[in-house]
């Protein structure tokens, strides 16, 4: 029973991830919910009491997935500044994968207040790793210029999630680049 509850719970993830990759936070509901897995909108309501606990939830399941993929992407990484391109590089490969559009979606769309300090916590892990690439590059302000080189990746993330004209790759060379020239200034 607890092993098909939990099925159950992993299908509704699952779709809730597909809305909101397709359709942004709107598309997320639970009529869309139940009818994308074929339960009845009232066992939606016994795994979820609300949007925002869907929401919560996607977080807490992703987030440790991607960040721990953009960890093992800088561990592997000799220097500093290889340390630097791999956050910028795996953060932009994972633009393309359903988990991360889902999260995209989530993050500008109206949440209550303990999804959005989820959401900011994950992000705070994030940069707290690059935090101390700069450091030992001596960078002066290390924090600011963590927050500054995330602000490159999201403005590339979006610039990818639009279909921008330039190709992903383009876009990923240069944030790249803008990223190793920023912190050698």
């Amino acid at each position: 029973m607890a092993e098909h509850r939990s099925m159950q719970r992993g299908a509704l993830l699952d779709a809730a991830r597909s809305l909101l990759s397709e359709g942004g936070t709107e598309a997320l509901t639970f009529p869309a919910l139940a009818e994308r897995t074929g339960l009845a909108r009232s066992s939606v309501y016994e795994y979820f009491k609300s949007r925002a606990a869907v929401v919560e939830e996607l977080c807490a399941v992703d987030f440790p997935v991607w960040a721990a993929e953009i960890e093992a992407a800088m561990e592997a990484a000799e220097t500093p500044e290889g340390k630097i391109e791999a956050y910028v590089r795996s953060q932009l490969e994972l633009v393309g994968d359903r988990r991360h559009r889902a999260v995209v979606a989530i993050s500008a769309g109206e949440l209550d207040a303990g999804a959005r300090e989820k959401i900011r916590a994950a992000h705070g892990g994030l940069v707290a790793m690059i935090v101390e690439a700069l450091e030992s590059l001596g960078r002066p302000e290390p924090r600011l210029a963590a927050m500054l080189l995330q602000g490159v990746v999201d403005a590339a993330a979006r610039r990818i999630e639009l279909g921008a004209a330039e190709d992903p790759a383009v876009i990923t060379t240069t944030a790249v680049s803008m990223a190793l020239r920023g912190i050698s200034g």
